[in-house]
């Protein structure tokens, strides 16, 4: 019945901010934005190359995440990357600060954690050789 997952949605506290962390320090390419005057609210969606899409969005006075990243409901997202070592120094030379790379004691993958704007962790997560 399901196929893959289309799209993950995010609401950010700074939405120009947030446009720029996704858009510039990770790339995603802008499908639509759109303003929605009546609830004063940003929507972008961004596309992944496979075309699994982002959807960030700007509300007011919405409530900051409870804690991290243990909170119920999403947990993280992640991103499949070729090398995560590759992408990890790509970040830091862009001023994300990333975690140590650690492996997965299953797979034996390699992913490495970060956050965005809003302190929503991210993972890189190594794709099978």
């Amino acid at each position: 019945m399901l196929l893959r997952i289309h799209h993950a949605a995010i609401i950010c506290a700074d939405y120009p901010v947030s446009k720029r962390f996704y858009t510039e320090t990770l790339g995603l390419a802008v499908i639509a934005e759109h303003f929605r005057a009546q609830r004063n609210s940003y929507k972008l969606d961004l596309a992944l190359p496979d075309g699994s899409q982002v959807e960030l969005f700007s509300f007011d006075g919405a409530p900051p995440r409870p804690s991290y990243p243990e909170a119920r409901g999403l947990r993280h997202l992640a991103f499949e990357v070729g090398d995560v070592a590759q992408c990890k120094a790509v970040l830091e030379a862009r001023g994300v600060a990333v975690e140590d790379i650690r492996v997965d004691e299953y797979t034996g993958r390699r992913f490495v954690f970060f956050a965005d704007p809003d302190g929503l962790p991210l993972e890189l997560y190594e794709a099978a050789a």
